[in-house]
């Protein structure tokens, strides 16, 4: 897999073996949850040949990488899109997927829809590249009548965390309802969006992600992604560069994106998880009901 000797730094060594992203590697050396031939490792590592790394006392190999896995889950309110253990609510736990996969990005616990979840760290690292511009799709409810001025004022930015987001799309699709695709990912963007202009998001929910559609996926069921929805994913980040560092909620990008439709495929047949797993189980099981 490497030369002989070849140093290359800890996040990278793991992301290559398929258990995890950079980013969430970076996240289990911070908590010391990784070692190098037995001793805890700080930030910053490098792993050479023949190192033995291990994460929670386990050994990493990277000589087997894990085979690519790619799932969307319609994600239920109440589960937090992380892999910490020490949060029971955590997507794993709630998911109880048989192999080590971990989620695409971010969806708020108070947020529910479409999330990606995956083994494969390269694609994880190019589509959350700030650079990429990668397009997500809400459908958004608020508590109060939408006005034009409302449309017209997410549509061309709005003011947060020391910057102005993006120009975006958006259309009003009910009374209290909209449509918005973005191609930022600032933390609570959409709901900090809303309060800036004096409106408290109700429900939200993410229906697509680039070209992977939630459509009539029930509420807490998963689906494997169908071959062509792999390929067009796979054509969509290709001239997408990998990084160690995932987008800040400062980073404003300079490019304006036009909506696009996305592909429709055919899905599989769903599949729930067999298997029930921490208190969590009740709180998981009352989605699967539905």
């Amino acid at each position: 897999m490497h030369t002989p000797e070849e140093h290359i730094s800890l996040n990278k060594y793991i992301s290559s073996t398929g258990f995890c992203s950079r980013r969430e590697a970076d996240k289990l050396i911070e908590q010391g949850r990784v070692s190098i031939n037995g001793k805890t490792v700080k930030t910053g590592a490098r792993v050479k040949d023949h190192d033995s790394v291990a994460i929670d006392g386990e050994p990493v190999k990277g000589s087997k990488k894990a085979r690519p896995v790619y799932i969307v889950l319609n994600k239920p309110v109440g589960v937090t899109s992380t892999t910490d253990p020490k949060d029971k609510t955590n997507i794993i736990y709630f998911l109880d997927y048989p192999k080590r996969i971990f989620p695409i990005g971010r969806l708020d616990k108070d947020s529910d829809g479409l999330i990606l979840l995956t083994n494969d760290g390269d694609i994880v690292n190019k589509i959350l590249r700030a650079s990429n511009n990668h397009e997500k799709e809400y459908i958004v409810s608020v508590n109060k009548p939408i006005t034009p001025e409302f449309v017209t004022s997410m549509s061309n930015g709005i003011p947060m965390l020391g910057t102005v987001t993006n120009k975006c799309y958006v259309k009003q699709e009910g009374n209290k309802r909209f449509r918005i695709i973005l191609t930022q990912g600032l933390n609570r963007q959409i709901r900090r969006m809303c309060e800036y202009l004096g409106y408290d998001v109700m429900k939200l929910t993410r229906v697509r992600v680039m070209n992977i559609k939630l459509e009539d996926l029930p509420s807490g069921k998963w689906r494997y992604l169908t071959n062509p929805e792999i390929d067009k994913l796979n054509d969509l980040v290709a001239t997408s560069t990998k990084t160690e560092v995932a987008p800040t909620t400062s980073t404003a990008r300079k490019k304006e994106s036009k909506p696009k439709p996305a592909s429709t495929e055919t899905k599989r047949p769903q599949h729930t998880p067999s298997k029930k797993k921490s208190s969590f189980k009740e709180f998981r099981n009352n989605n699967r009901k539905k």
